[in-house]
């Protein structure tokens, strides 16, 4: 723990204040305040960093926007959670109606993995089509196997995005085609992405796959961060004439990782470069800085007429703060209590408030907590601190 210099001066019912400089140690869940400092073309971003949920950048994260494909996510989310609990298997095979191919195939103009009418069709087949070749075919398909028509999946979809806590987000469609009522912000995109790679990482890999072949016909996957190197392993392209060029993308670093969703940008080229650009930046800019471990001491206070002089004071959980690397040296963590603590007190007792605090960022607050209990003094002892305290201004 780098709270290596922490002040203990303090007096009865005053409040302690100990203030130390820098980076810390391990731990889990703090915030960076969301930025507009770096300007960028595209319509809506969100930028999150998932190990602490800090958000870099939010450009309407929260304003509903056609997603396109970005929308087969939520497609393949239901998918993988049926894999995951034993209703599916990936060698289950899906019919193709007439429906899917007609309205999934190419001459709809959209993208298609070439499925043919009576087709009986794999599910790990089904999930390449989707992820690598962003099949609307593809998608009808599951929809129409999982459901019985499009029209219930989408209802299903919209009714898993709010279990999820997607409430800005409204499925009409397994596949993003144009539907004026067919929304999703970047917000949600990114938190669904975030429980994609979180609770199906047997799945996840299919994001990264660069190519598939399937009825004979090689295509590449749309997603162009995973070509480049950057440590980019996911996750879906989009596009429509009213939504503009947008990705859902992901990289992780070492121990971080980034989720970031772009959308309106004008050209397939501008998506590959002001993706690769934010990431970068949010991988350059910010560092995630550990300050406690779950049950670390932070300081120790004073007790008053206890068994013991004095209670270590924890923090619950791992505690690690994401901020602009250019303040880190600037941030200051703070705990207060009144002190000194009246006995008895109870271990897990709230006894008093850490706050860390830096420039440009919000102040997180954490409770501190009692890290054992300390009995008060018998009847006898409680005199002899009462009278040590008249006598000589003890606190014990």
């Amino acid at each position: 723990m780098f709270l290596s210099q922490i002040s203990n001066h303090y007096t009865r019912h005053t409040t302690f204040t100990a203030v130390a400089l820098g980076a810390i140690t391990a731990g889990f869940v703090a915030f960076a305040q969301p930025t507009h400092a770096l300007d960028t073309p595209a319509s809506h971003v969100y930028l999150v960093d998932t190990t602490t949920g800090a958000v870099l950048m939010d450009k309407q994260g929260d304003i509903p926007m056609a997603p396109a494909s970005m929308s087969k996510l939520m497609t393949l989310y239901m998918v993988f959670e049926r894999l995951q609990d034993g209703r599916l298997s990936l060698d289950d095979k899906f019919y193709v109606s007439e429906n899917a191919w007609r309205k999934g195939g190419a001459k709809t103009g959209g993208s298609t993995m070439f499925l043919e009418p009576s087709m009986r069709v794999r599910v790990e087949d089904l999930i390449r089509g989707i992820i690598v070749q962003s099949g609307n075919d593809a998608c009808i398909v599951v929809a129409e196997a999982l459901s019985g028509s499009e029209e219930a999946f989408a209802t299903e979809m919209t009714d898993k995005a709010r279990e999820l806590g997607m409430m800005d987000s409204t499925f009409k469609n397994s596949t993003g085609w144009p539907n004026p009522e067919h929304r999703v912000s970047s917000r949600d995109l990114a938190k669904l992405a975030q429980l994609t790679i979180e609770q199906f990482p047997e799945f996840y890999h299919y994001y990264s796959e660069e190519t598939f072949v399937y009825n004979g016909i090689k295509q590449s996957n749309r997603n162009p961060l995973i070509y480049k190197g950057m440590g980019a392993d996911g996750l879906k392209t989009g596009h429509t004439q009213e939504s503009g060029y947008g990705l859902t993308a992901s990289a992780g670093r070492k121990d971080r990782r980034l989720v970031l969703v772009v959308n309106g940008l004008s050209s397939k080229k501008m998506r590959s470069t002001e993706s690769e650009r934010l990431l970068e930046w949010g991988f350059r800019e910010f560092g995630n800085y550990e300050l406690f471990k779950a049950g670390d001491v932070v300081t120790d206070a004073s007790v008053w007429l206890g068994q013991k002089g004095s209670v270590p004071l924890i923090v619950e959980n791992d505690l690690t703060l994401t901020l602009p690397k250019k303040v880190r040296h600037k941030m200051k963590v703070t705990a207060k209590f009144e002190g000194p603590v009246p006995a008895p007190i109870s271990k897990g007792q709230h006894l008093g408030t850490l706050s860390i605090s830096a420039p440009n960022t919000d102040t997180i607050e954490v409770p501190l907590l009692a890290g054992n209990s300390v009995s008060q003094l018998g009847m006898m002892g409680r005199l002899g601190a009462a009278l040590d305290y008249i006598l000589w201004g003890s606190s014990q």
